[in-house]
């Protein structure tokens, strides 16, 4: 299922416009922190749809009965783009345990396609949990299918939730026809890709404005 939020008016869409904004990218401080600010949306948002358990704290006067996730979920940052992103995740769901894969386009072939190069996993036991892939730009879609498949190499997850800010409806079917069973929440879908599958009007390489131009 794919949940856009951008279907609702809110803070979210100051903070990807500004993060589109050509520029307010000049101020890389800026625009890790718009990340950042968006990570926490999406994450709030995600809490509610999670299984859920009562538990009763004690306040000052009586006791009190709330409902919070049954379970904390596995964060998967997706290297290097994804690092605010997963930031803000991680200021939510502060208790949770973490994952880095390093998933990277490969160079382009004559016909402008590529390969998504992993050459990086370190992930906890991840056997009946719930993982969250974080990856700000969901473009091809195929990063996120590599990250995941790492994952089912070291067992099999209760379920698989996919954040992103930006996604192209090309990612999303990719997505959907690789991972049938995944939830996949987006900012915003933007109307298609390009000859070098960057997403338009996207945003620009993420992780280039986070941190600054990469040399290979």
């Amino acid at each position: 299922m794919v949940h856009n939020l951008s279907n609702s008016p809110g803070l979210l869409q100051v903070f990807l416009g500004e993060l589109r904004d050509k520029e307010i990218q000049k101020d890389r401080e800026r625009f890790r922190r718009n990340l950042e600010r968006l990570g926490q949306i999406m994450a709030y948002e995600i809490s509610k749809t999670l299984p859920a358990k009562e538990v009763t704290v004690e306040s000052p006067l009586a006791p009190a009965t709330i409902s919070v996730p049954a379970a904390e979920p596995v964060l998967c940052c997706v290297l290097r783009a994804g690092l605010p992103f997963f930031n803000g995740f991680q200021d939510y769901f502060s208790k949770s345990d973490c994952a880095f894969i390093g998933a990277y386009r490969g160079h382009n072939k004559e016909d402008l396609s590529f390969d998504i190069e992993l050459e990086y996993a370190a992930m906890p036991e991840i056997e009946g949990r719930h993982i969250f892939l974080i990856d700000p730009m969901l473009a091809t879609g195929k990063s996120i299918v590599k990250a995941a498949e790492a994952f089912f190499r070291r067992g099999k997850p209760s379920s698989i939730t996919i954040a992103s800010v930006i996604a192209s409806p090309e990612g999303i079917d990719w997505v959907e026809k690789s991972l049938p069973d995944s939830d996949i929440w987006v900012a915003a879908i933007d109307k298609e890709l390009n000859s070098h599958a960057y997403i338009v009007p996207g945003l620009g390489d993420a992780g280039d404005l986070a941190f600054g131009p990469k040399t290979a």
